[in-house]
């Protein structure tokens, strides 16, 4: 057996694991990773010249993230959903996100709805140049501007953790540019509502704004059975 060296049992630095996981989780959120795919140790550590130690780490840290799942005797795997669990996961949703709509304070102080704004208008260019990445991370700043107008730090943290459990769904609208307008489109709706005082609007939205990630993914998926 090798002994292990010094060198191998280096931390790996935080900026480098953070990179890869956020790399990974890109991969499997515009669906580059597939779901049921895996995620081979040696591979990752050649593509990001990691340490084995360092490897598994990120694996770690994209399971508790509920991207990736851990199988006896295969390892770890994109996580795919039976369409009970989707439903499941977005009714779930569907439950906070337009309870946090229904709770928030009306009218908006201009000076947040201006913050809200100006996040939107960088979702705004990054649909405008087709820059899938930085439309889902812009995508992922505009819900948190918007759900932290409640002021609820316990229900906002609830909202983005389950959005972040559908990551792996979301693959179907965030890779089509009719999505990605749609998705532009109900931001600005969001804001109008707001800015107006008008929550049925708002809430309707909140529920409908769900939608399309949720029915690309079940349509992916009857269509891969079919096949």
């Amino acid at each position: 057996m090798n002994a292990i060296t010094p060198a191998a049992l280096e931390p790996q630095a935080p900026d480098a694991l953070a990179a890869a996981v956020a790399a990974l989780e890109e991969d499997i959120v515009f669906g580059r990773l597939h779901p049921r795919e895996r995620l081979t140790e040696d591979e990752l550590m050649a593509r990001f010249d990691m340490k084995r130690h360092a490897v598994r780490q990120v694996l770690v840290e994209l399971e508790l993230l509920g991207v990736v799942e851990r199988k006896r005797n295969i390892g770890a795997v994109v996580r795919a959903f039976s369409a009970r669990e989707v439903m499941e996961l977005y009714a779930l949703r569907e439950v906070l996100e337009v309870h946090a709509a229904s709770l928030m304070p009306l009218p908006v102080p201009p000076a947040r709805l201006a913050a809200l704004t100006a996040v939107q208008r960088e979702h705004d260019a990054a649909v405008a140049d087709g820059d899938a990445r930085h439309v889902f991370r812009s995508n992922q700043r505009f819900h948190r501007e918007f759900f932290g107008l409640l002021d609820n730090a316990v229900l906002g943290q609830a909202i983005e953790e389950y959005a972040r459990r559908t990551h792996p769904i979301r693959f179907g609208s965030l890779a089509a540019a009719n999505y990605r307008e749609r998705a532009r489109q109900e931001h600005w709706a969001m804001i109008h509502a707001l800015r107006d005082g008008d929550r049925a609007t708002l809430m309707t939205l909140c529920r409908e704004h769900l939608l399309p990630s949720r029915d690309a993914y079940l349509a992916s998926e009857q269509a891969r059975r079919g096949a």
